[in-house]
């Protein structure tokens, strides 16, 4: 009989290293011919003046055009080799992804590099984002789940909180202010080579892509600008918010209170798996009691939200309800979470959320993209590579009295705020 070779740990198959302003992560997997890359750097976008509107834009525009390309020379490069290239506005952060043939990295990583230090926003092409971006704000108020999470973040977070969330009202006056000149400072002023961190993972070498990761990115320095921003969330009293959405058939809502936790905290493992317990998917607690034993909603669901080792979150509950059956959905929604915190979980139920954890962590590392993201993520908390191997084991190892004491400790129905948004009662519009 032929023993399968244990697979090596992390720590073993990643190279890291330092090519000037750059981190570079590359991880070797048996994909032939094929790569997956994912960068970052820090921006550091003034959230209470709005700055993170003008960031959302200016990642919009940058695969526009360089200024030594237009828009159409960049797709040709990239279609004629079949890579995929995406940059995403992440808060403090932007994000680059792409994939691409091994044979063709010498080609896309100096665009992508071009890319980012190039743009050359086309004032054709900003008034062309910025109509693409009102847009999504319009779709947003119409949203009823998006204006209740909104709501319930704007009750947590101060304005320069970077979870907090600003009307879309407000984001829409805001756009309709900025010019292209407006993006062109932010550029020149927030990005640059601030905790610039690329990951390879796939058919690749670290000798290959070092030189060209050195070439585009090693000599970009940092931003200019990096403002500070609200690391807690506020002491508010509880409170209530609706936000009436006549034409809507459903109510969302939104319960949530601030959580003085961050990522790399020794409770945070143990809430994860708590919170899972309670709402993580469809056999969590909530859905088999709000939702299948008295059909009162369609989807209930609990979470740690925009929790990070740069800032707290907070501890979030969500439910679609009817009209008809809103105070019922609350009550009994709050009944559970009550329940829950008192009683704390069972030991049954443990065993089968580790699993259930230990087992989404295990697919995440299923493709190339999915380990380049979890090598990327662990980079900016600022992990150790050998924490990819130790999380599972982490998860594994709690105990009941681990998870239960951090409920009770972090956890309180009493301090839920509570927003609202959709058909609503008269006195669902009411703020408390």
């Amino acid at each position: 009989m032929q023993l399968k070779t244990p697979t090596p740990a992390f720590a073993e198959r990643v190279e890291e290293r330092r090519e000037g302003a750059c981190r570079l992560f590359v991880l070797p997997t048996p994909v032939p011919g094929f790569v997956a890359f994912r960068g970052s750097f820090r921006t550091g976008p003034d959230f209470a003046r709005g700055e993170d509107l003008v960031q959302d834009l200016a990642v919009l525009l940058l695969d526009k055009g360089t200024r030594r390309r237009d828009r159409f020379a960049v797709a040709e490069i990239l279609e004629n080799r079949g890579a995929e290239l995406d940059f995403i506005s992440n808060g403090l952060r932007v994000t680059f992804t792409g994939r691409v043939l091994r044979e063709d990295l010498a080609e896309v990583l100096p665009l992508v590099a071009e890319q980012l230090r190039e743009p050359c926003f086309d004032p054709e092409e900003f008034e062309k984002a910025r109509a693409h971006m009102a847009a999504a704000l319009h779709r947003s108020q119409e949203s009823t789940a998006t204006q209740a999470a909104a709501a319930l973040a704007r009750r947590i977070y101060p304005p320069d909180h970077p979870n907090y969330r600003t009307d879309p009202a407000a984001d829409l006056a805001r756009l309709a202010e900025l010019s292209v000149d407006d993006v062109r400072a932010y550029h020149e002023r927030h990005f640059g080579g601030a905790d610039l961190t690329v990951v390879f993972v796939g058919d690749v070498e670290a000798e290959e892509v070092a030189p060209l990761v050195r070439a585009g990115l090693g000599d970009w320095p940092p931003g200019h600008e990096q403002a500070p921003f609200a690391v807690h969330g506020l002491d508010a009293p509880p409170g209530r918010v609706g936000i009436p959405m006549p034409d809507k058939q459903n109510v969302d809502v939104r319960m949530g209170h601030r959580l003085p936790v961050r990522r790399q905290d020794p409770a945070y493992v143990p809430l994860y798996v708590g919170t899972f317990i309670l709402g993580g998917n469809f056999s969590a607690r909530l859905m088999s009691t709000v939702r299948d034993e008295m059909g009162l909603t369609y989807g209930i669901h609990a979470s740690l939200h925009g929790v990070t080792s740069d800032y707290e979150g907070h501890w979030q509950i969500g439910v679609t309800l009817s009209q008809e059956n809103l105070q019922r959905g609350i009550e009994a929604t709050l009944e559970q979470v009550r329940r829950f915190v008192q009683e704390g979980v069972t030991g049954d139920e443990l065993a089968e959320k580790k699993k259930t954890v230990s087992g989404r962590y295990k697919v995440d590392m299923a493709t190339t993209r999915g380990l380049a993201a979890l090598l990327l993520r662990n980079a900016e908390r600022g992990f150790d590579v050998g924490y990819l191997d130790r999380f599972p084991a982490e998860v594994e190892a709690l105990t009941l009295e681990e998870v239960n004491d951090a409920i009770t400790t972090y956890l309180d129905p009493d301090r839920l705020h509570l927003a609202m948004a959709g058909s609503l009662p008269d006195e669902g519009s009411s703020t408390t």
